[in-house]
């Protein structure tokens, strides 16, 4: 059917040389298909109808009736798990700035997320739990607005007429789909109807809502699909699309639509007919030597179920993955070592998801409890930046981006969440890298949980050189004192220098060397003499100001995660620092002479002087792990 771009109604019975407007994974197949995602991890996919659409007669108008049908069907690489799904978007726009590939959905950012200035409606296909945004389960529809927290949702089922019961339905069975959505602008009411693609329309649709939609619609909007990608492969397939406003979308012609592409079916091994007597004779032959075999390797990976992960453990591996991940925990797969233990690469032989696998021995009573609180705190976390390598960060833009992933994460951790996550332990060490230098927070060993707006009561352990001013008198962790930590971490990224260089005339304190640049009226001079002259001297004259800023001594002067990611991001401009009252008495740094010169001829000696304030009392945890 030729589309009508005046009133918005067009039909497509496949997508043979269909004009869509098409970015990301999206793409037409040969067969007339529209492929939304392919087996690209951490991507996204928009597929828009060209043209706008009106919606209303004017800004403050109500937004008229539109009624939309669609086939579609999703196929899993692993039936048993899933990627993210994919939605139905009406949006003022086709392109999304700053959207996160392979997090929500391709459509929001941590900056723009949840704000009613997006003006988008979605009703959402989602294979995924996802407990931030309050989803009921794997396998549901939502109705959502500006954000993913949806107005109202269901499992994938439906009821079909004249037979009673509802029946469900799996939105990753690579089974055809058939799916409408209608708005009443009269009665103000959305209602979203799913059923198989060879059952007739319900008439009880899976989800009803009253809602205006008229405060988010814009006169003109644009209509089509949206998808992003993570670790696991999902294919979502459109197979024919109609639209209309002011009128009931056009029934498809389901006879002219593509067929789907074949599922790979596992390969059945077949029943052996013959030499089923020698077959016999050979195991019977071996049957002693299997039977050893069996036993020593029961033994050795005899899985020991300790009591603390009935309780907080959130997901738990065999130890013969692991082992056959790691290669046998190799030291060519060793990514680093700390006091409590030992990390290694590893693939899972399943999945083939890249891991990275912390061992920590039985005898270290310590390692155990800090490798719990580990398990605990990322237990409860989902986010793209948590997940320490010595790889070198040979460019300007490089490093940029690593502090921008880090940042990230630390405000989620921070601000972003329910709970606040005081992570308490956050220098370069402590940095995971993927394959595209991407920056994700580890060891969460010393993390804590705590409410918003509630005063953490637990003492720390903190790295000398991330020891905030105000620990020497409290010994507790705050919000503040990760964003302290943070700014060394910003230092020593822009630099190439270590926080604290003990010499034998005069240690070298990072955070003044830089204020003493900054008050000579060249900060730049502080920066790392490897970049030579590939770096843009602005943006690493920010990463310098932005790190003497988040080192005040006074806990309030430093900004909040919230602004820092802003000002990373251009969003807020940073002001000159002497304008914001930044002095070398504002950067009094937690660090004592001869305590440092003492560690530095008795390493030991920082655990013992440490021992005091490392404990939790009256944890869950105190028991040993």
């Amino acid at each position: 059917m030729t589309p009508t771009h005046e009133t918005g109604d067009f039909m497509y019975n496949g997508f043979w040389s269909a004009n869509l407007s098409l970015d990301g994974l999206a793409a037409l197949t040969g067969n007339g298909l529209l492929k939304l995602t392919s087996v690209n991890q951490q991507d996204k996919s928009h597929a828009f109808y060209p043209d706008p659409i009106m919606f209303k007669n004017s800004s403050d108008g109500a937004v008229h009736s539109f009624s939309t049908t669609f086939v579609f069907a999703t196929i899993a690489e692993d039936p048993a798990l899933a990627g993210p799904g994919f939605t139905f978007v009406i949006a003022p726009r086709r392109e999304f700035p700053g959207d996160w590939p392979g997090y929500l959905f391709g459509l929001f950012n941590m900056t723009n997320y949840g704000n009613s200035s997006n003006h988008i409606f979605v009703v959402e296909f989602d294979t995924i739990q996802n407990i931030e945004v309050q989803d009921i389960d794997d396998n549901h529809l939502g109705i959502d607005v500006n954000g993913l927290v949806s107005l109202n949702s269901s499992p994938a089922g439906y009821t079909e007429n004249n037979i009673p019961g509802f029946r469900n339905l799996s939105l990753i069975s690579g089974k055809a789909m058939q799916v409408w959505v209608d708005y009443d602008g009269v009665q103000k009411q959305i209602r979203v109807t799913l059923a198989p693609v060879n059952v007739d329309k319900p008439n009880t649709p899976l989800l009803s809502l009253s809602f205006n939609l008229s405060p988010i619609f814009k006169e003109t909007m644009y209509v089509g699909f949206s998808s992003s990608t993570g670790a696991l492969s999902t294919s979502h397939y459109i197979l024919g699309w109609s639209f209309q406003v002011n009128g009931q979308a056009h029934r498809l012609d389901l006879s002219q639509l593509p067929r789907l592409p074949h599922m790979k079916k596992k390969q059945k091994s077949v029943l052996l007919t013959t030499g089923l007597p020698f077959i016999c004779l050979f195991f019977l032959s071996i049957l002693v030597f299997a039977m050893a075999y069996a036993i020593r390797k029961r033994r050795k990976f005899a899985e020991v179920l300790e009591d603390w992960e009935r309780d907080f453990s959130p997901h738990r591996f065999k130890y013969t993955d692991l082992y056959v991940a790691t290669k046998g925990f190799r030291d060519q797969e060793l990514l680093g070592a700390g006091g409590f233990g030992r990390v290694y690469r590893g693939v899972l032989p399943t999945s083939k998801i890249e891991i990275a696998v912390k061992r920590v021995s039985h005898e270290s009573r310590q390692g155990m409890r800090q490798f719990i609180a580990e398990i605990v705190s990322i237990g409860r976390l989902r986010h793209r930046t948590h997940c320490d390598t010595s790889r070198i960060l040979p460019s300007e833009s490089q490093r940029s981006r690593v502090i921008k992933g880090v940042a990230y994460g630390l405000y989620y951790l921070l601000e972003g969440r329910d709970q606040v996550v005081i992570h308490r332990d956050i220098k370069a060490s402590n940095i995971l890298l993927d394959s595209e230098l991407n920056g994700r927070l580890g060891d969460f060993g010393l993390a804590k949980l705590y409410d918003h707006g509630t005063d953490p009561q637990s003492t720390m352990w903190w790295e000398l050189w991330v020891y905030s001013p105000e620990n020497t008198r409290t010994a507790r962790a705050t919000t503040s004192t990760d964003v302290y930590a943070f700014g060394a971490f910003l230092l020593e990224v822009a630099c190439g220098r270590r926080p604290i260089e003990v010499q034998e005339e005069d240690d070298v304190i990072l955070v003044e060397w830089v204020f003493s640049c900054w008050d000579k009226g060249d900060i730049l001079e502080a920066r790392d003499p490897n970049l030579e002259t590939d770096f843009v001297a602005k943006e690493v004259e920010l990463v310098l100001q932005l790190g003497l800023l988040c080192s005040q001594s006074q806990p309030t002067a430093r900004p909040c995660m919230r602004q820092v990611v802003q000002y990373l991001e251009g969003d807020l401009i940073l002001e000159e620092l002497s304008s914001l009252g930044i002095s070398k008495s504002g950067l009094q740094f937690a660090y004592h002479e001869s305590f440092i010169k003492s560690i530095m001829s008795d390493p030991s000696s920082s655990v013992k002087a440490f021992s005091q304030i490392s404990s939790v009392p009256n944890s869950p945890l105190s028991g040993g792990r």
